[in-house]
């Protein structure tokens, strides 16, 4: 059993391996050929097609070698060859029957050579070809019967060669075309009538050529055609209507132009266009009718012009539109209120490297489904508080490098799925208006991806802080009350005023950085009125040891004891109930600036005073300032015993020079 198990195993293991070694006896050197009838041949060694290729060979590819010419007998003997590839040779010839002995093949790839003139009808015998690579060479002009005869060709590749003005009927009787290639060309000019005998294609590439302009009707017989690119042209008008025929395009690409205006309704009659770029043309202006009924439409690219704002209806058509390009427009200044309203589908929308000054507070209110908003690198200096509250989805905000100063800290609460956030290069004002958004910044520092550039460029003493560093309990002062240069104190209770003069000697406790002069004004009403006391400070210019006695009524002498003082009472009107000022006790009233106000209360009387705020600040500044005195001095004092020293070495050198040794 053992021997019979092994002698079938072997007679399989033959079976297998004899194809293998047929084929490879049969391959010629420089080849590497497979059982099913591909060979790939490459190396300099390769002058011409090899003639003892297998005989059930159907894929030749020939790449790299010193094969400049296709011979009239180069395909003989290759009666099942279908496909044959001859690229980066050199080839600069064929034979003028180089094909008559190959008729039947369907592909033919002669890119990458250096072929300048290709003889007439050199192709006709290949009436079942359908594909022709001819890319990559240098040919500059295409004789009108070149194609003549093939009949079924699909498929005809005429890139990164030298052509500039092909002839009118040059691609007649190619009436099954679906793929013509005249990319990467010198074209300059292209007949009205030249694609009319393609009525199948489907793609049609003439990006990167010097056409300045497009005739009237060209693409009128195109109606099958599925994608046009006409993109890196030097077109600076556009022929109305000329669009109008392509009903079943799909994609379009008119950037990098000239187009300084597209005439009204010019994007009309194209309802299955799914993407289109206008973008780098130097465009001042949008007519008001410019696109129709797209619903299909997916991505639109309308960035690097010159607009400074376009119609609020010109997306209002593409109710499929997900991605929206709309940036580097570096004059666009102002967005229509309802530019965005009727894209419910939109995923990304990006405005970053406008010129955008201001954003409307409905602006985005319709893009519920949006994920991406880039609104970096404009001049926005603030923001709406509702400005995203219709942005339920959106997961990536990118506001950096803009003139920000300042947010509400209710800007981002309806985004609750905001997972990157971006408000670097800012020049953020840390006053009270930051405590917001500073808060809302330390409770979501894993959303703030740019945090470490979140600075503070104001006040100076907050300089190059970063906003999530800064604490609530800092802003504290920011519950009071500001009035431009005055403290105001205010209660809704009765009152006690009076003129009486205050001691002329105060206690031990008030420091003697007290104003030279202190303007004030009282007034007392009776239960329900409103208590106003006003503070103006001046620069003090002395430092008395006591408070002049007609500083203050008794700077808001206020009784402690349950009934009132019937000597503070105007008239002998009493109040109805005691009287208790709360609110100057418990807030502390101050204007934003270089000093602020301390109080205090002692035995019924409010004692306040200034101090400097920003001892710290002051501390460092006198620490610096004493450390550059010493070192200067210690520079000094090091040059004085360098010269020392040098002296007396001097000294030396001239008594040695005096009295030389013997």
């Amino acid at each position: 059993m053992d021997s019979l198990f092994r002698g079938t195993l072997w007679t399989i293991l033959i079976l297998f391996t004899l194809p293998h070694l047929t084929c490879n006896m049969l391959c010629p050197g420089s080849c590497l050929c497979n059982i099913m009838g591909s060979v790939k041949c490459v190396g300099d060694a390769i002058t011409d097609i090899p003639h003892n290729l297998p005989v059930h060979t159907y894929l030749l590819q020939l790449n790299g070698t010193q094969m400049n010419i296709i011979n009239e007998r180069s395909l003989a003997d290759q009666d099942l060859l279908l496909r044959f590839s001859l690229t980066y040779s050199h080839l600069h010839a064929i034979h003028p029957n180089a094909f008559h002995v190959a008729p039947q093949l369907k592909s033919v790839k002669l890119s990458s050579n250096d072929l300048s003139t290709i003889s007439a009808r050199v192709f006709s015998p290949l009436a079942t070809l359908e594909q022709l690579y001819l890319d990559g060479n240098q040919l500059e002009t295409i004789a009108p019967d070149m194609f003549e005869g093939l009949v079924s060709l699909l498929y005809l590749d005429l890139s990164r060669n030298k052509l500039t003005s092909p002839a009118s009927d040059v691609f007649d009787g190619l009436t099954k075309l679906t793929f013509l290639n005249l990319g990467r060309n010198s074209i300059n000019k292209l007949p009205p009538t030249i694609f009319h005998s393609l009525t199948n294609l489907l793609q049609l590439m003439i990006y990167n050529n010097d056409l300045e302009e497009l005739e009237a009707g060209i693409f009128d017989k195109l109606v099958n055609l599925v994608e046009l690119k006409i993109h890196q042209n030097q077109i600076t008008i556009l022929p109305p209507q000329v669009f109008w025929s392509l009903k079943n395009l799909k994609t379009l690409t008119l950037s990098s132009n000239r187009l300084q205006a597209i005439p009204e309704k010019t994007f009309y009659n194209m309802p299955k266009l799914t993407k289109l770029t206008i973008y780098n043309n130097p465009l001042l202006s949008l007519p008001d009718q410019l696109m129709g009924h797209m619903p299909d439409m997916t991505d639109l690219y309308l960035y690097a012009t010159n607009l400074t704002t376009v119609p609020g209806n010109v997306f209002a058509n593409m109710s499929g539109l997900l991605r929206l390009n709309f940036h580097l427009n570096d004059k666009l200044r102002e967005l229509p209120s309802d530019l965005f309203c009727c894209l419910p589908k939109l995923e990304k929308l990006s405005l970053k490297s406008n010129d955008l000054l201001y954003l409307h507070p409905q602006l985005f209110s319709g893009l519920t489904t949006l994920g991406i908003l880039l609104l970096n690198d404009n001049k926005l200096k603030s923001l709406p508080d509702n400005i995203f509250q219709g942005l339920g989805g959106v997961l990536t905000v990118d506001l950096k490098n803009n003139h920000l100063e300042t947010l509400s800290g209710d800007t981002f609460l309806s985004n609750s799925v905001l997972k990157a956030l971006h408000l670097g290069g800012n020049p953020w004002d840390c006053t009270c208006s930051i405590r917001g958004i500073a808060k809302w910044i330390r409770k979501h520092e894993h959303v703030v991806l740019d945090g470490q550039d979140v600075m503070c460029h104001s006040p100076v003493d907050q300089l190059l802080r970063t906003i999530g560093s800064l604490q609530d309990e800092e802003f504290n002062f920011c519950d009071a009350k500001i009035l431009k240069s005055s403290y105001l104190f205010t209660t809704q209770t009765p009152v006690v005023a009076s003129t009486t003069t205050m001691p002329t000697t105060m206690p031990t406790t008030m420091p003697t950085t007290m104003p030279t002069t202190m303007p004030t004004t009282t007034s007392g009403t009776t239960e329900g009125a409103t208590q106003q006391v006003t503070i103006l400070t001046t620069t003090p210019t002395t430092k008395p040891s006591a408070l002049p006695s007609t500083i203050l009524s008794t700077m808001l002498q206020t009784p402690t004891t349950n009934e009132p003082n019937e000597e503070f009472l105007p008239n002998t009107e009493k109040p109805s109930s005691h009287y208790k000022s709360d609110n100057f006790y418990d807030t502390l009233l101050i204007e934003e600036g270089p000093e602020f106000v301390h109080h205090n209360l002692h035995k019924g009387w409010v004692y306040v005073w200034f101090l400097p705020s920003n001892a710290a600040l002051t501390g460092l500044l006198m620490f610096c300032y004493i450390l550059l005195v010493a070192a200067g001095l210690f520079l000094i004092f090091a040059a004085v015993f360098c010269m020392y020293r040098l002296n007396n070495i001097m000294d030396k050198l001239k008594a040695q020079c005096a009295h030389p040794p013997e």
